[in-house]
């Protein structure tokens, strides 16, 4: 039987995702969620993703890292030349499947995506990297709470693919 695919990300209303290699805002709560989410999981990134998470093997996270550098292997992280292969290998290891970005590797996901873990940041954010228009595609919202800090209002969702 095939592991559900779930997609985990932070979004601005405009479907910003960063800027300059590096996440636009800084909100210690979606970060929190974030980690506590993908802990323990199988985590499926892009080279650019995994450069700026340094600390991504930590608390039982198994990275499958998407490109062609082998010289970013190292012991607990696995690379994977393309996501179809990241996909399966992933379907061997331990825990779900979250994918963490970024922009190329949810593209590439998005259609065959089970879930969506959504923090969605109510702002129109600058940036230069995107998570693709999901708002077309059947979901279903299970859960939503919203929260807020001192610089934005955010809602957390999960979203579950309709299935006919």
């Amino acid at each position: 039987m095939t592991k559900p695919l779930s997609l985990i990300v932070a979004c601005a209303e405009n479907r910003v995702i960063g800027r300059d290699g590096k996440l636009p805002w800084s909100i210690p709560e979606d970060m929190a969620h974030f980690h506590t989410m993908t802990a323990g999981q199988t985590v499926v990134l892009g080279r650019v993703c995994y450069e700026t998470w340094p600390k991504v093997y930590q608390d039982g996270r198994q990275p499958v890292v998407i490109t062609r550098n082998r010289d970013l292997a190292q012991p607990g992280v696995l690379i994977a030349e393309n996501v179809d292969t990241a996909l399966n290998l992933a379907q061997t290891l331990p825990g779900r499947i979250m994918i963490c970005g970024g922009q190329r590797v949810y593209e590439e996901t998005l259609e065959r995506a089970d879930r969506i873990y959504l923090t969605l940041v109510h702002a129109e954010i600058p940036g230069d990297t995107y998570f693709p228009e999901w708002r077309h595609l059947p979901w279903r919202e299970l859960e939503s709470r919203e929260s807020r800090d001192a610089n934005f209002r955010y809602t957390f969702s999960i979203l579950e693919r309709i299935r006919s």
